[in-house]
């Protein structure tokens, strides 16, 4: 085999086993967009929803988001070394855990303080800074900059939105972090065509 040969059956290996997001990274813009944006006018009295429609929205995103990031790193895994696969699956797994926990976080901390009405901020920040923190560990598995960096920002962006009083913090959730996705959909282009 020549030089060339090899430096192109590299290259196509490298390729085949990387994994593009930019589906699920639109789908969960989306989500963010869409549905925590509904959840930001309907609580704040702005516009008058259906309370069905702000979870219908982010429920759609989500799974959309989802069944495309399980495709795509399915596709990538086919042609990955065996080590590659077993840190794909240990860091899937990551995924039950992380919402376990925060189940279990959520369900506690409003029990606890006796406001069952924590669990409508919990729940959304809670989940953007798993996913957030989940992304961190993909992005190290794969070496994607791109995946980590975002995680990075949702998990922060999340926390701190926390802070802010209301339906606030749908409206961050839905700027800060959908924004997030779209912005990572079109650099993951670039990222895959270099």
């Amino acid at each position: 085999m020549n030089a060339t040969a090899l430096s192109t059956a590299t290259t196509t290996a490298a390729a085949s086993t990387e994994v593009d997001n930019r589906a699920a990274y639109l789908g969960f813009a989306f989500a963010y967009v869409f549905g925590h944006g509904a959840s930001a006018l309907s609580r704040s009295g702005a516009v008058a929803l259906p309370a069905w429609l702000p979870v219908a929205l982010l429920a759609t995103g989500l799974l959309a988001g989802t069944a495309f990031a399980m495709t795509a790193s399915l596709r990538a895994q086919k042609t990955a070394s065996e080590a590659r696969r077993r840190a794909e699956k240990l860091v899937g797994t990551a995924w039950i855990t992380g919402f376990a926990a925060l189940a279990l976080a959520v369900t506690g901390l409003s029990k606890v303080f006796d406001q069952p009405e924590l669990q409508t901020v919990l729940w959304p920040a809670g989940s953007a800074i798993v996913v957030g923190l989940i992304y961190i560990a993909e992005g190290a598995v794969r070496g994607i900059a791109l995946h980590y960096n975002l995680g990075t920002w949702l998990a922060l962006v999340a926390a701190a939105a926390l802070f802010v009083p209301g339906a606030g913090v749908f409206g961050v959730l839905a700027v800060l972090g959908g924004g997030a996705y779209l912005v990572a959909a079109f650099l993951e282009s670039r990222r895959l065509a270099a």
